[in-house]
């Protein structure tokens, strides 16, 4: 996950091309569309907003074009998640609002994809009667035969997961792109198993892309334009990757050094590590490249080893606190961030309070933190009992973002008087006087334009103001 809010909430996004991406969909829809148009929304994690952009490419290959408007789309795809109940129930109610659209235009095809498709499955055909299409995250390439059923009136389903899918091979259309940042997906899938989870379940087994056709997307997006690229994977840090001929062997490390060497002034960031998997080659190899932003998102999940334990995380308290400390040793100016959950199964009031002190020890700039929601099928659901009252989970959670937002605030404070290199992401929301970039802390930064500077540049900002979420500042010389 990535983002400067301090909660999160189940994130929303339409197709939103820049002018940039425009001008290419009115190419491609010259070169390649039958009239027929789809309409798209992505919900969660980064992995799903990637996974998007291949689904675009997928069905642009057959003759759909994009289109943000939902009146004018044929097809209707929502990319899901199900990593909390309420994600689900989102997409429930928006999926919902389409039956006024199917009754305006009765040829328009409603399809789920993604995480919510793989665990429910026929459940959103038959019994809830939402969709004509449901399709998992390794089934991709068989859309266009799923469409071509459902036109002809029968239900579309493919859930099967795979061992060996990486769409490697498909070169992703940049739907949402601002032209500067991009997103590279290097791995699929997760074999951790901690117990809350349901991504081995809806997104399978461990495997790499080849490091080569990696360094090829990373050096395709530079040559565009693109300035930053973010390696994504459900924990990247596992990533490995075995040379079919030789056996010679990849790691993250490895593969993290080849995307730097594209180009110096290719910026590199990647989510998410997993704390028992970071290693010090890692760290070194972020230290010794100035274009590898120091920046780590580094779940925690809970700060006492026996809920550790319960949640199947494979490591302790005391590993998790070495891992923050050789972080800080070795890239001194370094941001971490993290996940939290509270109230998990048999939680006490003593081991909400470790939760906490890791978060004071750790010193995050942001965190992602929810309370505790159960989900089918998982190890936890399965084994323990979900006995924390909501209003108890509730409670904690308010006193671990009121402690976040109180350091957050604090390190953004003492950034007041320091110049940070910025690149420019685009103009502020707020503002239209005002640029927005990031540093390589991953802090968002506004600053006021200045003629000749775009998106895509460089710049030293000198910071002014903070607040718990954003800094504001100058460029400077």
């Amino acid at each position: 996950m990535n983002g400067d809010q301090l909660t999160s909430d189940l994130h929303v996004k339409t197709i939103d091309e820049s002018k940039q991406g425009d001008v290419f969909f009115q190419d491609a829809l010259v070169q390649k569309t039958d009239g027929k148009k789809f309409y798209i929304e992505s919900y969660g994690c980064q992995m799903n907003f990637s996974d998007s952009e291949i689904v675009a490419s997928i069905l642009m290959d057959v003759g759909y074009a994009p289109t943000r408007d939902l009146a004018q789309s044929d097809l209707i795809l929502l990319n899901t998640c199900s990593i909390r109940e309420k994600a689900e129930e989102t997409v429930r109610k928006r999926l919902r609002t389409f039956d006024k659209i199917k009754e305006e235009k009765p040829g328009t095809i409603i399809g789920v994809l993604g995480c919510m498709a793989e665990r429910l499955k026929k459940k959103l055909l038959d019994q809830e009667k939402l969709v004509d299409l449901v399709v998992g995250p390794d089934a991709y390439r068989d859309l266009p035969n799923l469409v071509s059923s459902a036109e002809g009136g029968d239900k579309g389903v493919n859930v099967l997961l795979s061992r060996e899918e990486t769409y490697a091979d498909i070169s992703p259309i940049r739907l949402e792109s601002n032209g500067v940042t991009a997103f590279i997906s290097i791995m699929r899938g997760c074999d951790n198993m901690c117990s809350f989870c349901v991504v081995p379940f809806t997104r399978g087994r461990e495997r790499s892309r080849d490091p080569l056709t990696i360094v090829a997307e990373a050096q395709e997006l530079f040559d565009k334009g693109y300035r930053e690229v973010t390696l994504l994977g459900q924990n990247v840090d596992s990533y490995k990757w075995t040379h079919p001929q030789s056996e010679e062997l990849t790691n993250f490390a490895q593969l993290l050094q080849l995307v730097a060497d594209v180009n110096p002034l290719l910026r590199i960031r990647f989510s998410t590590s997993h704390p028992k998997d970071i290693t010090d080659e890692v760290l070194y190899t972020m230290r010794d490249n100035k274009n590898i932003c120091n920046y780590i998102h580094l779940p925690v999940q809970s700060g006492n080893s026996r809920i550790l334990k319960l949640m199947n995380r494979t490591y302790d308290r005391e590993w998790y606190k070495e891992r923050v400390e050789s972080i800080y040793r070795i890239i001194p100016d370094c941001a971490i961030s993290s996940d939290i959950i509270t109230g998990f199964c048999t939680e006490t009031e003593e081991e909400h309070q470790d939760s906490l002190s890791i978060i004071e020890f750790a010193q995050y700039t942001m965190s992602y933190m929810f309370f505790y929601s159960e989900r089918p099928g998982t190890l936890a659901e399965r084994k323990y009992e979900d006995d924390i009252p909501e209003t108890v989970k509730k409670r904690r959670l308010t006193e671990v973002i009121r402690l976040q937002t109180q350091i957050s605030h604090r390190k953004n404070q003492a950034d007041i008087g320091q110049t940070f290199e910025v690149l420019i992401e685009g103009t502020s929301k707020r503002s239209e006087d005002d640029f927005k970039g990031r540093n390589s802390q991953n802090k968002m930064i506004i600053f006021p334009k200045q003629e000749g500077l775009k998106p895509g540049d460089y710049v030293h900002v000198k910071i002014a103001e903070a607040t718990s979420a954003t800094l504001k500042g100058s460029i400077v010389e």
